[in-house]
């Protein structure tokens, strides 16, 4: 199941190299048609789309590698070097918009071919937001980060494309040159704060990040919920997730008599209530008698 999961990933980072392979060749043609630097500005960013797409694709493969001696937990956090390393090509792709944007800055240039040029880039638009919902909507449904920073990539080329669209459409109407170089300008700012998101995300989650706080409310109230039925407590709940893993542990203190089986039973009931709850999550549980003060003396992760 892990596997077909795993290949139909890798499906979807196929089309985000065939979407940016076919979105450069619309846009260069674009460009060479008309000489526009907004044009030549999207093209460079799908230079950088298809450089990020090959690192998902690998990146992707990494993470479904089984655990083995030296990974015991896997390797799924290669996911977030795909797409904080994606952020980076993207501040990349905004300077060399800026260095081509600033000369027609200071020297307009007249346009060629206008209208076949926006005709072309809304093709390559087309295809660029087909396949950028379909990566969010898998990367979302797998808990994939790195398809999901793709999918959104693609969905940022898209506004940026509009916008450089709209950049030609008004030189074309109203002969007024350097908007060329300032829409070329604005895309740069636009696809710099998309990968400085991106980046940040990726951080966040390579520092062992908790689960989101949706699901940690989910956790507390099955917690809540097996308090006053069984006289049992919970503490020291520790979250972190690792790309599409959820790693969740936490300590359950059952009363003083209880055998070992019957605390070990409510701990796999526990367990399998929050797997139900919390997708993708791998559970240890560390049994303790509710009444024994060194219970209570390792609540935090670094003990005392």
């Amino acid at each position: 199941m892990a596997q077909a999961a795993d290949r139909a990933l890798e499906r979807y980072a196929w089309l985000s190299v065939a979407a940016a392979l076919a979105t450069i060749a619309l846009k260069t043609a674009a460009w060479q048609l008309t000489g526009s630097v907004g044009l030549l500005s999207d093209a460079l960013e799908s230079l950088i789309n298809l450089a990020a797409a090959l690192l998902a694709l690998a990146m992707l493969r990494l993470a479904a590698a089984p655990p083995d001696e030296a990974h015991p937990y896997g390797r799924d956090k290669a996911q977030y070097f795909s797409s904080g390393i994606e952020g980076a090509l993207i501040v990349f792709a905004a300077a060399a918009i800026v260095y081509a944007a600033v000369p027609r800055l200071l020297a307009p240039q007249p346009l060629s071919t206008p209208l076949l040029g926006i005709a072309i880039s809304a093709a390559a638009s087309a295809i660029n937001l087909g396949a950028g919902l379909a990566l969010i909507a898998a990367g979302r449904r797998a808990h994939s980060i790195a398809l999901e920073a793709d999918g959104h990539h693609l969905m940022t080329d898209v506004w940026t494309s509009v916008g450089v669209i709209a950049g030609v459409a008004l030189v074309a109407a109203t002969g007024w040159l350097i908007l060329d170089p300032l829409v070329a300008l604005a895309v740069a700012a636009n696809i710099v704060w998309t990968g400085v998101k991106l980046m940040r995300r990726s951080f966040t989650g390579l520092l062992d990040a908790a689960i989101p706080e949706a699901e940690r409310a989910k956790i507390e109230r099955i917690f809540a919920e097996y308090r006053p039925r069984y006289g049992v407590e919970f503490h020291a709940l520790l979250t972190r997730q690792s790309g599409a893993r959820r790693f969740v542990s936490f300590h359950l203190l059952v009363p003083d008599a209880w055998p070992v089986a019957e605390a070990h039973r409510l701990s796999e009931e526990i367990e399998e209530r929050i797997r139900s709850l919390v997708p993708n999550a791998i559970l240890l549980t560390h049994i303790e008698p509710i009444s024994h003060p060194s219970s209570y003396d390792d609540i935090r992760l670094d003990r005392p």
